[in-house]
């Protein structure tokens, strides 16, 4: 897609998000070490994040081409801290050839001693979160340093000879000897930097023509939202993940979809659509800009910049239908263009004719366990891959092959939702006679996933084990045992394991992914309870906590895996705000039914007030990818995830999925089951 950019927006000098919303004057807002400040501003856009503590660092990302610039400093004594009194002035200009160069300029502070320049590095986001997270980056992508007035500049051409990136650091307060910047006699460091792009800008949302009237009236997430929309595409998330992902794109768009305007929709469903693979599968991740070019380097030994697919996720495939199904035939905006929509053409062909193939791709890997209902054909990780859904680390499943969420829930749903499509005429112009004799089993092999799949994952612990387990874990990991007994009382405990192992044998953890099951599936009433009280049982009995819901408990696994999924791990006890958000989407649809007993009606209603007040405990860090917790005073503690040094990464401060909030609302008075 080309387009001109005639849109400007105002500049995002607030922060999105920030710990406890403590301000560090009118620029930046804290998040644990991290310091975030956004502009957006015509051709300009730029995320500024300065780290403080042991391991300083100067970053900037560019929505533009996945872009940035980082500066590493050597290791300090104590604790540097940064401060930014004021919001970075967006700045565009040319390199020396007349090539338009585009970022950001801004004044920042430092109280640490000296400063000794470690790496810089110009290139993509993408390198510098390997080199932030593994400490290695190509050596050919290094620039050589120019020291002059008081001044370190570096800059270079992208590999492919084209306009590239510069980042100069300009020393106002202080001294500078070679790439040593050294306090004055204040102890504080005072810089001007400025960094800048040459990859081409993406088109921004004009104001106003992003969301409805609908939308909550939240000036975080809108900014957040704001930042991370673009025509083009929606981005994952700032700064680590400045770039398209399909399962990010496609649970964004189905949550934000009641305060999106119908534009806004078709971009995540179109860009999703013209990323698809020819067999049909959901891109994971764009590689563009310079780490386009490495791909090619590797791959096919050119300096070619054409973007590059990530096709590694299993999930994706199974969220296009149901998320396209939402749009097209369950809302009445979309129905109204869903034949228009479908019709367009992306490039290569119409967008129908990109969604059927995906239905083709979705079929055959369900069919299968249709034919055979087996554990052994769910759909499992791809051969070698320890991740392969949203669960994403290498610990995430607990070292689970078939995961819960694609196999209990996605799938089958997948299927329902090609049904539907299919029966509102929607896919015929754009099926073959083959593809018509595929369609008319499309039924049947949802309900035998539907009926046969989730059995395989359920699990059941005694009184006496559970009440043992939650015992020696909760002393374990320092948090009072006495709520989750309570709560189980003397009680078998029942949960869905995560994921069935490589010979078919369930993994023991608890987890939030029960929310699928609540968004896209039509859970029966015992299934209801099982998932109702896995979410709302205080944790470690289930998921909650005093500042969320955590996305797995390993009370019942082994001691290995209780101490690879703790706090400090990726997909470990962490609450991730997307996860919280998609289990009260999933809690409204289920009260919205009328096919409920009260008792599991009551449940219902019990488990959203207790989720709500949860969301509600963690409103400052909501626009945050994750976050983790400590338990001190007798009581959690919101901790930003990336502050310990135990951390397995840290949280990006603007995530696409966590902005949902916007739409997804908590009810002003619960209603019961059928209330609509």
């Amino acid at each position: 897609m080309t387009r001109t950019l005639i849109f400007a927006t105002a500049i995002l000098a607030a922060a999105v998000s920030g710990l406890g919303t403590a301000a560090t004057g009118q620029g930046a807002q804290r998040e644990g070490l991290n310091l975030n400040s956004f502009t957006q501003k015509g051709p300009v856009a730029a995320h500024v994040v300065l780290r403080s503590g042991k391991d300083p660092r100067v970053l900037v990302a560019f929505p533009a081409g996945n872009s940035g610039v980082g500066l590493w400093f050597d290791s300090v004594p104590g604790s540097a801290e940064w401060r930014m009194p004021a919001p970075a002035t967006p700045l565009s200009t040319t390199d020396g050839k007349g090539r338009p160069l585009h970022g950001v300029t801004f004044a920042a502070t430092i109280r640490a001693p000296r400063l000794s320049v470690k790496r810089a590095l110009l290139t993509s986001v993408r390198v510098l979160r390997d080199y932030q997270a593994l400490g290695t980056a190509p050596a050919e992508l290094d620039a050589p340093v120019r020291s002059r007035d008081r001044t370190l500049t570096w800059a270079r051409d992208r590999l492919d000879g084209a306009a590239g990136y510069r980042l100069s650091v300009r020393v106002d307060h202080g001294t500078l000897n070679g790439t040593t910047l050294t306090a004055a006699a204040d102890g504080t460091i005072g810089v001007t930097v400025t960094a800048l792009t040459g990859e081409a800008p993406l088109v921004p949302f004009a104001p106003g023509s992003l969301l409805n009237a609908s939308a909550a009236r939240d000036p975080q997430a809108r900014a957040a939202l704001q930042f991370l929309s673009y025509h083009e595409k929606f981005l994952a998330g700032s700064w680590r993940f400045l770039t398209y992902f399909g399962r990010d794109t496609l649970m964004s768009v189905r949550l934000l979809m009641p305060a999106l305007q119908p534009a806004a929709v078709e971009t995540g469903l179109r860009s999703v659509l013209e990323r698809l693979a020819p067999d049909g599968n959901v891109a994971h991740e764009e590689d563009l800009g310079e780490f386009a070019i490495l791909d090619h380097r590797r791959d096919d030994k050119t300096s070619s910049a054409a973007p590059t697919y990530n096709y590694n996720m299993v999930d994706s495939p199974f969220l296009l239908a149901p998320v396209a199904r939402a749009w097209l035939i369950d809302d009445a905006r979309g129905q109204a263009r869903a034949k228009a929509f479908l019709n367009e053409q992306d490039g290569r062909a119409k967008l129908g004719m990109a969604l059927m193939t995906n239905v083709r791709f979705v079929m055959a890997k369900a069919a299968p366990f249709a034919r055979d209902p087996r554990w052994r054909n769910l759909v499992a990780l791809k051969p070698g891959m320890d991740a392969g859904e949203w669960r994403d680390s290498n610990d995430g499943l607990g070292g689970g092959r078939y995961a819960y969420d694609i196999n209990a829930v996605l799938v089958p749903a997948a299927l329902q939702s090609i049904d539907a499509m299919n029966r509102a005429g929607l896919l015929a112009p754009y099926a073959t006679r083959e593809d018509q004799a595929m369609l008319a089993n499309v039924s049947a092999m949802a309900d035998i996933w539907a009926s046969r799949a989730p059995g395989l994952f359920a699990l059941t612990v005694s009184p006496a084990t559970a009440r043992t387990s939650i015992t020696d874990y909760a002393a374990r990991v320092g948090v009072p045992a006495a709520p989750a007994l309570a709560a189980i009382a003397n009680q078998p405990l029942r949960y869905n394991a995560i994921a069935l192992d490589g010979a078919g044998k369930p993994v023991p953890i608890l987890h939030s992914d029960e929310g699928f099951a609540l968004l896209f599936g039509w859970p029966d009433g015992q299934a209801l309870d099982v998932a109702t009280t896995t979410i709302a049982r205080p944790f470690p009995a289930g998921l909650m906590t005093g500042v969320g819901m955590l996305v797995a408990n390993p009370v019942f696994a082994d001691r290995a895996w209780q101490a690879r999924l703790g706090p400090a791990a990726y997909h470990g006890t962490v609450i991730w705000s997307w996860q919280q958000a998609l289990v009260a989407a999933g809690l409204a649809r289920q009260i919205a039914r009328t096919d409920l007993t009260p008792s599991v009606c009551s449940s219902l209603v019990k488990t959203q007030t207790r989720l709500w007040d949860a969301i509600d405990a963690g409103r400052s860090v909501q626009s945050s990818e994750l976050w983790s917790w400590r338990y001190t005073g007798g009581g959690y503690r919101i901790a930003a995830f990336g502050e310990s040094g135990a951390d397995a990464d840290e949280s990006n401060a603007a995530q696409l999925w966590s902005t949902v909030y916007l739409a997804v609302k908590r009810p002003t008075s619960p209603p019961g089951c059928g209330a609509r």
